[in-house]
């Protein structure tokens, strides 16, 4: 992660000038998160839920979030003075520049929600749902104009962590889509755009399966939890978190790059992939994983 100020600083001309005023759905812990990035950044906010206590949820978590906004440079001073509640989904959105919606992760729900935005929000409008697994082709189906809709979906939490995986549905636009990359490229962060539509998008796959391998080698009691943490933080993560594993395996194989690595080491590796593990979360599996989480 990237955390020099001028890496976050903010593009005001950019934003002020079309992203001047967003709306945020949901105020869980991605859209309060998504609140105080766009607050720092200078915007209008207005958050909408229907919880009655949405307000102090919000303005608590803000508090939480404020010292890593200041860590990355951002100014802090009054973050709430643009910030406004408003429960009427219709009413919160009629004057946005852009809606992040971080609603229900329930297919229905968030149709339900964006045939309100469609009619409400004004054409000039950037419409971006921050689902972690729904693709944006089955969530516009509900929408007469599909191609406004667009998946952005942070890596969590969104105020520190750069990645936005930007997931165009099979009718969004290439408008839109360019118009997504724009708006979270003027926040400081790092969009990335996915060339098709997958289950769990790029970033949150690649944990899973790093994961499921973690929850095996401790289930088999190969390793405990914190050894397999200590294995991770001491190798692979210092290299993926500057070069990430192709650029990684490109350069381990020295002149030759990847082909010379694939060549030399590619086959063995593969014949290392039958025996990866399958593990499940039993209740043998999840007494061991939550007894060690707590020593």
């Amino acid at each position: 992660m990237d955390n020099s100020t001028e890496a976050a600083a903010p593009d005001a001309a950019r934003l002020q000038g079309a992203y001047r005023r967003a709306t945020i759905i949901g105020g869980g812990v991605i859209g309060i998160s998504w609140a105080g990035l766009f607050l720092a950044h200078g915007m209008d906010v207005v958050v909408s839920d229907p919880r009655p206590d949405v307000e102090k949820l919000v303005l608590d978590g803000l508090e939480e979030v404020v010292p890593g906004l200041a860590a990355l440079g951002l100014p802090t001073e009054g973050l709430t003075g643009r910030l406004r509640f408003e429960a009427d989904l219709a009413t919160a959105v009629a004057d946005a520049d852009v809606v992040q919606e971080n609603g229900p992760e329930r297919l229905e729900v968030k149709q339900e929600i964006w045939r309100t935005v469609e009619r409400a929000a004004p054409a000039h409008a950037l419409l971006a749902t921050s689902t972690s697994g729904i693709p944006a082709t089955a969530v516009a189906r509900a929408m007469r104009q599909p191609e406004r809709l667009v998946v952005g979906h942070p890596f969590n939490p969104p105020h520190l962590v750069p990645l936005v995986e930007i997931v165009p549905g099979e009718r969004t636009s290439p408008a839109t889509v360019e118009r997504a990359r724009d708006f979270y490229t003027a926040l400081g962060k790092r969009p990335q755009v996915l060339h098709k539509e997958i289950p769990g998008f790029v970033a949150n796959r690649l944990q899973s399966a790093l994961f499921r391998e973690a929850v095996h080698l401790v289930a088999e009691g190969v390793v405990t939890e914190q050894e397999l943490d200590d294995i991770v933080t001491a190798s692979i993560g210092l290299r993926w978190a500057v070069a990430g594993p192709f650029r990684t395996f490109h350069l381990g194989g020295g002149p030759g790059g990847l082909p010379h690595f694939i060549e030399h080491l590619g086959r063995a590796m593969e014949a290392t992939w039958p025996g990866l593990g399958s593990p499940a979360f039993d209740e043998a599996t999840v007494a061991r994983l939550t007894e060690q989480a707590r020593r």
